[in-house]
């Protein structure tokens, strides 16, 4: 019979060595907002041979289900549609209500989060916990997360709390891709290309223990890696185009020939949102005039709220300030406006693919 003779116990802290290989990974989930920088990130996984089989793609929905008031309508639907496109999978999130809600918050819990599962079904989770909070003003044109709300209520807490509320991923280890670039602004540059995602919870230690014991009269020695921790959620991030120039995300879209989301070809630079915080005159102005009804709605909400959504001048002034983008397409707009998308969006080697108009321009982005 084997005795244990002797036990040594060290910890071993699990540290960002910056070790990373990008091969070593169970599952790849891409940040989605059908926008050029997301897009970037998906063709470069496939371009480092990462299996389809692998790939996920997210998207958080900012007005929620509900009626649209700050995003492009046919977003959704482009995404659905790129995603059958490259036969992936794609997943929606949303916090319940969207922007509307949240901005509308008073005296009230921030409300629960709703996310796809990949077998159909929706599940809901957070909006029960915390301290009541008011908000009645629109995310303040900043880097700081904690003001810009939409960004880290709308997109970044619904995608973890997507992540860590599927058991899918317990025991794995998955990969989380998004698209920021520095080239962007001075905030985004300083981001890290790899670290450790806030939905990780792999065991933080690791204990190597030395077990000395007999057998058959032979006294033996092992060394055991003793895991603590239960879910062992493996979750790295990765922002694989962070030093990448524009012309790299362009050249590699038009490489397999996609065919972007609409508002490019409007003339708009970002895929963020129609009535983006950070928009400048010129696209205040053009977003007003394809959706005066949603530019109208943003200017009453200003006039309820005594804040205006840029701060130092009233969303009117901006739009009357800035011009719109000339040779606004007809057809485009009713694309962007509509909440089906059916052109294909790998485009044939017949179809000349065109570099949009909104290629290179500057504007709403992080100052």
């Amino acid at each position: 019979m084997s005795s244990i003779d002797n036990i040594q116990s060290t910890i071993v802290p699990i540290t960002e060595s910056g070790n990373y290989n990008l091969h070593d990974y169970d599952k790849y989930i891409v940040a989605f907002s059908g926008g050029k920088d997301s897009t970037a990130c998906f063709l470069y996984l496939l371009d480092q041979g990462i299996p389809l089989s692998k790939i996920e793609l997210w998207h958080h929905d900012i007005d929620g289900r509900e009626q649209t008031l700050m995003d492009w309508e046919v977003t959704p639907a482009y995404c659905r549609a790129f995603a059958e496109a490259f036969n992936v999978p794609i997943y929606f999130s949303w916090k319940q209500g969207g922007f509307r809600r949240e901005m509308l918050r008073e005296n009230a819990l921030t409300a629960p989060v709703n996310f796809e599962c990949p077998d159909g079904s929706i599940q809901t989770t957070g909006g029960k916990t915390g301290k009541p909070n008011t908000r009645l003003r629109f995310p303040q044109v900043t880097p700081d997360l904690s003001l810009r709300w939409c960004s880290s209520y709308l997109k970044i807490d619904v995608g973890v709390k997507a992540l860590v509320n599927q058991n899918r991923f317990n025991g794995k280890r998955t990969l989380f891709i998004s698209g920021e670039r520095g080239e962007e602004s001075p905030a985004r540059a300083k981001y890290k290309m790899w670290e450790t995602d806030k939905a990780d919870c792999r065991y933080r230690e690791t204990f190597s223990k030395t077990v000395t014991h007999t057998s058959n009269g032979m006294a033996q020695t092992k060394v055991r890696r003793i895991i603590r921790g239960k879910k062992h959620r493996h979750v790295d991030r990765y922002r694989p185009i962070l030093n990448w120039k524009e012309k790299q995300v362009w050249d590699i879209i038009k490489a397999h020939r996609v065919r972007v989301h609409p508002c490019y070809y409007l003339g708009y630079s970002r895929c963020s949102c129609k009535f983006c915080i950070f928009g400048n005159p010129d696209q205040f102005a053009t977003s007003y005039r394809i959706s005066p009804d949603q530019g109208n709605a943003l200017m009453a909400y200003e006039e309820q709220f005594g804040v205006t959504m840029k701060r130092n001048t009233t969303l009117a002034a901006c739009i009357d300030s800035g011009k719109p983008f000339v040779n606004l397409d007809d057809e485009n707009v009713i694309v962007a406006t509509s909440y089906t998308y059916d052109l294909p969006v790998r485009m044939s080697q017949s179809e000349h693919w065109l570099l949009p108009v909104g290629a290179y321009k500057r504007g709403c982005s992080e100052r």
